[in-house]
């Protein structure tokens, strides 16, 4: 008698409550094997394939595409230990004997698993499926990988935090626009409940409506702040909010690097990668990082300490169709010019395509931000929170320059340096962004750390 398994939405890191059901990849019943992935989801941090840890039958499906789910939600059902070709239970196709119910791997996220080679997809409504469904529901949540760090807590930024656990309640409560801080929660300790927010929502309704305001705004398009967008603006409101912040630029002659770039590219051949603007100005930040490692950290406010470390992960922004968002290089002070190229090639692929995972988008300890692709010589860039510093580089674009005494034109470019002021003294930053543009005058100098 095969068993309806319900797989829950996990936690797919860094403390994410919700996710949003983009493209469903499985039907009703569809076979599925382990590890599969049978929905795509929108988190704040990325879209992510999920794979469900069963192999069997899918009998119900939850929530339509659009639809926004917390933590927690049933995604789907699935009929496991029924004898049906690739579900990875029932029948031994060898031996033909009874494997049993497959307890599944665990797996949440694409790549980590149980490492069993995929099978071809099939729909099949076997016969056995009206009997699976008739089995009662056995509720399993999946295995998730352990969080970066625990979810933070609502909080009220004035007055502290807000006791809610559900994010159900959190949910409702937005979609009437409650502040939850005005609420008092009659569950243990203050804990607001479900029932508090239903009974403020009706005592919202009642009320009278208010006299509308003599220079009220006109009325606009809204757009929710949810998804990527939403994680975007509460990191950067969190960084204006938290991070004592200052900026210093420089215009630097461009000229030799451009030429070095174009001497790389003719002796590489052709057919063989390009080496980018972006990948050079990359490996000149992490020279310039162990030269200046104080730029290279985060600070923790409780502890009230700085904290230097150990190896450069290097985020660079890049805008997409859908959003804003920073892939980070891993290692990048391991890496050569041109592993750094390559990497952020793939990185930048992946973006376009929408497949970046929540653990290509953080752990950042320092960004790059090119935003001359936009046209625009300089800006004062907003630090990528938790990070303490991130380079600004604009258009590199002929410009009249004083070289070696003569008037000339040359290839000029303006960098800008926004740090956390907490971490390093003007001096520092100055002696940073100084070593950067003396690296993209004469590239040479990079030789000394190579």
């Amino acid at each position: 008698m095969p068993q309806v398994l319900e797989f829950k939405l996990p936690d797919l890191g860094e403390g994410l409550t919700e996710a949003e059901i983009v493209r469903w990849l499985v039907e009703v019943g569809d076979v599925v094997a382990i590890d599969q992935p049978v929905v795509e989801v929108e988190t704040a941090k990325a879209m992510v394939e999920v794979p469900c840890p069963y192999g069997g039958v899918v009998t119900a499906r939850f929530g339509e595409e659009g639809t926004e789910l917390p933590v927690g939600a049933p995604l789907l059902t699935v009929a496991v230990g029924s004898p049906v070709e690739g579900t990875g239970g029932g029948a031994d196709a060898d031996s033909g004997t009874d494997s049993g119910t497959d307890s599944g791997s665990g797996n949440v996220l694409v790549g980590y698993g149980t490492g069993a080679p995929p099978v071809r997809r099939r729909r099949v409504r076997p016969e056995g499926l009206k009997a699976a469904v008739a089995v009662p529901v056995v509720s399993v949540q999946a295995a998730a990988p352990a969080p970066a760090q625990a979810p933070a807590p609502v909080a009220d930024l004035a007055s502290g935090p807000v006791a809610v656990v559900s994010p159900l309640v959190r949910r409702l409560a937005r979609q009437h626009d409650l502040d939850l801080r005005r609420l008092a929660g009659s569950g243990p300790d203050g804990l607001i409940l479900r029932a508090d927010v239903e009974s403020a929502i009706r005592s919202a309704a009642e009320a009278p409506a208010p006299e509308p305001a003599a220079s009220s705004a006109p009325a606009g398009e809204r757009v929710a702040l949810r998804g990527v967008r939403g994680a975007v603006a509460d990191k950067l409101a969190r960084s204006r909010r938290e991070i004592p912040d200052a900026t210093c630029w420089v215009d630097a002659d461009a000229t030799e690097l451009m030429a070095a770039r174009a001497a790389m590219n003719g002796a590489a051949g052709a057919g063989a990668p390009k080496v980018s603007v972006l990948a050079l100005l990359a490996r000149i930040c992490t020279a310039a990082l162990a030269r200046h490692p104080e730029l290279n950290s985060t600070v923790d406010q409780e502890a009230r300490e700085i904290v230097r470390l150990p190896q450069v992960h290097l985020g660079f922004a890049a805008q997409t169709d859908r959003d804003l968002v920073v892939p980070v290089v891993r290692d990048a002070h391991a890496r050569t010019t041109e592993s750094i190229g390559a990497e952020i090639a793939r990185l930048t692929e992946a973006a376009r395509t929408g497949t970046l995972t929540p653990a290509e988008l953080t752990g950042g300890t320092f960004t790059l931000n090119n935003y001359g692709v936009f046209g625009v010589d300089g800006s004062t860039p907003i630090i990528n929170h938790p990070e303490a510093a991130m380079l600004g580089v604009g258009r590199i674009v002929p410009k009249p320059w004083v070289y070696e005494g003569q008037l000339a034109v040359r290839q000029v470019v303006q960098l800008s340096l926004t740090f956390d002021h907490r971490v390093c003294d003007g001096g520092t930053a100055g002696g940073f962004l100084r070593y950067v543009a003396d690296c993209v005058e004469q590239p040479a100098l990079l030789l000394r750390s190579v």
